[in-house]
């Protein structure tokens, strides 16, 4: 199947105003960021004047990293992206806590599971590498019981004041702080299974316990080990990717064996956000999924 292009378009609370030479333009409710962004690679269309305006830079150099932001910039604020909610603060390694370009993917995570439910059938969510929870909520808003794994104590509690802010802090949601290999492994000792994996592995890191991961070292066995959490009837595996120099080709290859032994439809390709003004995509990552 040819790849596919998910876009986030401009709303209410999440703007991409401008990209380019190397940094992107970003509006967080009425809240401004400008991030370095390796992947704008073209010139800027707005003036300086409005880039200037910024509220929060982040200023890499060679010998220092931080934000520089203004004095009238909140602690954290609250915004709401495809119907959840997060909470934004800019934090190290120039995050905020969102990843804007995951639209497509928590939409159609949604999609496939309230499909499943209306046969009354239990759907059962391992998020890996969960960070503050977008999938996850997606995910437990549309029904599913789910297990969120993260190697950060400060991204699951981010996550976890994400889901009271939106509202499915009730929901049937674990909470787990561990490193995402290991606890697969011990999922798999335990006979554990599940009708949906979403994993957004990063190109290295670290567990609580100083666990390494090296993408190139360890994700084909992480997937490996995942499909033996597969149910009998599952749903769907979705991968997101933000290493440098790999191809959603390459994640679609690692579905094949999946699409093998339950049929179903493989995606794959590009995850970018719209410019509200030029209508330029910035491309922010890869994807591939397969869903039953």
């Amino acid at each position: 199947m040819d790849p596919k292009i998910l876009t986030t378009e401009p709303c209410a609370d999440y703007e991409l105003l401008d990209s380019g030479d190397g940094e992107k333009l970003e509006r967080y409710g009425q809240v401004i960021f400008r991030r370095p962004d390796p992947q704008a690679l073209w010139p800027k269309s707005q003036a300086a004047d409005v880039w200037n305006g910024a509220d929060a830079v982040f200023v890499r150099e060679a010998t220092r990293a931080e934000w520089q932001i203004k004095q009238s910039v909140p602690e954290r604020w609250s915004m709401e992206l495809s119907g959840i909610k997060f909470w934004i603060r800019p934090t190290a390694f120039k995050h905020t806590g969102l990843f804007p370009e995951q639209v497509g993917n928590w939409d159609w995570t949604r999609e496939v599971i309230k499909k499943r439910k209306k046969s009354n059938k239990t759907v059962r969510v391992l998020n890996l590498f969960g960070y503050t929870g977008g999938a996850t909520l997606a995910a437990a808003a549309a029904g599913a019981e789910v297990v969120h794994v993260d190697g950060s104590k400060v991204a699951i509690g981010w996550a976890r004041d994400n889901a009271e802010l939106s509202g499915v802090g009730d929901k049937p949601i674990r909470w787990i702080l561990d490193d995402a290999f290991a606890f697969v492994k011990r999922e798999i000792r335990r006979g554990k299974k599940y009708e949906g994996i979403i994993m957004d592995p990063p190109a290295f890191g670290h567990g609580p316990n100083g666990e390494a991961w090296k993408i190139e070292d360890d994700f084909v066995a992480l997937l490996e080990a995942c499909m033996q959490l597969l149910s009998e009837d599952p749903l769907f595996v979705l991968i997101n990717g933000y290493a440098a120099g790999y191809s959603a080709i390459a994640y679609e290859n690692n579905l094949l064996p999946i699409a093998s032994q339950f049929g179903g439809v493989i995606e794959k390709g590009e995850l970018t956000i719209r410019e509200s003004k030029s209508g330029r995509l910035l491309p922010c990552g890869i994807f591939a999924r397969w869903n039953s």
